[in-house]
């Protein structure tokens, strides 16, 4: 299963002290893709994650989606180096592929 979606990279708001060790930065799969995940996906890893391999510009990597209970969808983890890479901030749009064995 291949998506591909737009969505902002966004910083969660976490424990003060979070912030001084290192932000964690996501992009939230959009709800009519996140359904379809679920629907494909019908076994999970822990929490409820499902291994992908992410694609932003030239930088591809594996990694999970975790669902987010709270909006119905999943939370992409956007690392450091892929930030560094894209030259993506808090706030700029990205276009996401994701591979999802199912």
């Amino acid at each position: 299963m291949h998506v591909t979606f737009s969505a902002p990279l966004w910083l969660w708001s976490g424990k003060a002290e979070d912030s001084k060790n290192g932000s964690w930065h996501f992009i939230t799969v959009p709800e009519d893709h996140a359904g379809m995940i679920r629907m494909a996906v019908p076994r999970r890893a822990g929490f409820g994650s499902v291994k992908v391999k992410a694609r932003i510009g030239t930088s591809q990597w594996s990694t999970s989606i975790f669902p987010d209970s709270k909006n119905g969808t999943y939370l992409l983890p956007i690392k450091a180096d892929v930030r560094k890479r894209e030259g993506l901030s808090v706030g700029d749009e990205a276009e996401v592929s994701l591979f999802i064995d199912v």
